[in-house]
């Protein structure tokens, strides 16, 4: 595939009427030896963020030999990809059928769980013909915690109590081979201190159900840069998540495991945006809330734009977006800050949207089609180029320096 040098020269060479994807292999390819060099564990990459296969490939070739899958699809999908990686079905509420062709078909040992009636689920969903109870299981009860500290909640849904938990505990040892906590502390997580709050509750949990616990894994929640969100160093993240699980009342040998999404592949895409129209500072754009920007659209995400067009020179101000379908609801508040003197006919290029964006597009109202092409240049911001300035005045956690 061409590799073009940036945004203006797929402009220049295209003239898109329709969205274009950008993809940055090195990008992500440079996330992933981040994430494999630096990690203290197993990073698990959450598929869920971005399924695109090229991306699987390159993480891969990175060095991410584990996929946290959430569906008998992504299952089928990263296995067929990819022979000898590690997959695990890391969703706590899966069907009979998604567990046993899981398990059977694709080599899959890891499943979490939350509840006793998803235990006895994965028993039944993996004995043999001869009704023998699996002896590899490696089962992850996960626990509540926290979202405070993240910009996305993910802290209703899915998880058992503390006060709950070790019950579920005990019940989980006795038919695992491996018996593993996890959790996940919801989507951008802006201080290291998320974690230490959530290993609190870990050590809490096994304390009550006095259990051997094999591996701790932290789940994802790993920030990337957007305007108004400047996390920390992730190297911030791994050296107190490691030195909270050091201390932890587990095995000996027990594993470190964490599953990023977002911090894998946001850097991977962008997007090229047309303004058809401009209506005081709102612009009518040719992408929106039923395609790669969902996030922007439905809780407030404010991705980093650019205008490409050099002539626009003028002082920035802030905009919102409308989208292309009929639906008033494809609505972009923001603020994005663009030029003033952007008009219809301008080219924007939308940053950071490898993460989730790419991976939501839908055909609504006809929309949702475009190129996808590769490009050579920077993302807009990076947390692994080396040259970001530290953001930190101070953190509620102790310094790492």
């Amino acid at each position: 595939m061409y590799i073009y040098p940036d945004a203006s020269a797929v402009v220049r060479d295209l003239a898109p009427d329709e969205p274009v994807i950008l993809n940055r292999p090195h990008a992500a390819a440079r996330a992933g030896r981040f994430f494999a060099e630096k990690f203290p564990g197993k990073s698990l990459y959450a598929v869920k963020a971005n399924p695109s296969p090229d991306l699987i490939e390159i993480l891969w070739a990175s060095g991410i030999t584990h996929y946290d899958v959430a569906s008998i699809a992504e299952v089928r999908m990263v296995r067929g990809l990819l022979p000898d990686a590690t997959l695990c079905f890391m969703h706590p509420v899966k069907t009979a059928s998604a567990i046993r062709e899981a398990y059977f078909d694709h080599g899959v040992r890891t499943f979490s769980l939350d509840t006793e009636e998803e235990l006895n689920k994965i028993v039944e969903a993996t004995k043999d013909a001869a009704g023998n109870v699996a002896a590899d299981l490696r089962l992850c009860v996960r626990l509540r915690v926290s979202s405070e500290y993240s910009e996305l909640s993910l802290a209703s849904k899915f998880g058992v109590d503390l006060a709950n938990a070790a019950p579920l505990l005990q019940a989980t040892r006795q038919v695992a081979d491996w018996l593993g906590v996890c959790f996940h502390v919801g989507s951008q997580a802006m201080t290291p201190f998320a974690y230490v709050q959530a290993l609190d509750r870990v050590r809490a949990a096994i304390a009550q159900a006095a259990v051997t616990v094999d591996i701790v894994d932290v789940g994802g929640g790993f920030p990337s840069v957007y305007p108004g969100m400047e996390p920390p160093p992730l190297e911030d993240y791994f050296a107190i998540i490691h030195r909270h699980f050091e201390a932890l009342p587990i095995a000996y040998n027990a594993e470190l495991w964490c599953e990023p999404g977002r911090a894998l592949c946001a850097e991977y895409s962008s997007l090229i945006v047309k303004v058809e129209k401009r209506r005081g500072e709102e612009l009518y754009i040719n992408d929106g809330a039923y395609g790669a920007l969902f996030d922007a659209a439905h809780v407030g995400w404010r991705f980093p734009v650019k205008v490409l067009d050099a002539s626009r020179s003028a002082s920035e101000a802030e905009f919102a977006f409308y989208g292309p379908t009929c639906d008033d609801a494809d609505y972009m508040e923001g603020p994005f800050m663009l030029p003033g003197d952007v008009v219809a006919g301008d080219y924007i290029e939308v940053g950071m949207l490898g993460a989730y964006g790419c991976a939501m597009r839908t055909a609504f109202n006809g929309f949702g089609r475009g190129e996808v092409v590769r490009v050579a240049d920077e993302p807009m911001a990076s947390l692994y180029r080396g040259d970001r300035a530290d953001p930190r005045q101070s953190d509620n956690v102790v310094s790492l320096r």
